[in-house]
């Protein structure tokens, strides 16, 4: 029954994916008792003004005592190269996997600022 299924993403894009995911890094540049900021640093891709960080997390919480409280998720690509649609999936992948590493399975309101690739979504437990 799966011969006739055809994959959306390229092959040669998933590997792109994995290599980027892969190669992703990030460091924490600010903590307060509401909110961090991390920098993205991915494979091939950087600030071009200046050279660094692909991009940056912003993560807002206030969680005294609340669980039903949303964590408030941002995305910011600085590369313009993943403006183009064609890097769509590798943006979402990207917002994807650091929804998991830096906010794992805590409800969050994400917002990714991405160019044309720009979107938001709801990631509920």
């Amino acid at each position: 029954m799966t011969d006739n299924v055809e994959s959306v993403i390229s092959l040669e894009m998933k590997q792109q994916i994995e290599q980027v995911i892969s190669g992703m890094t990030f460091t924490k540049n600010f903590r307060s008792a509401t909110a961090e900021e991390w920098y993205i640093f991915l494979p091939d891709y950087r600030d071009p003004r200046t050279g660094g960080a692909a991009g940056k997390v912003i993560i807002q919480y206030d969680l005294f005592g609340n669980r039903d409280v949303f964590i408030h998720t941002t995305v910011i690509i600085d590369d313009p190269v993943l403006f183009n649609p064609v890097a769509h999936s590798i943006v979402y992948a990207v917002a994807d996997e650091l929804v998991n590493r830096l906010v794992g399975y805590a409800d969050t309101l994400l917002s990714v600022h991405a160019g044309e690739n720009s979107y938001d979504a709801e990631y509920k437990q």
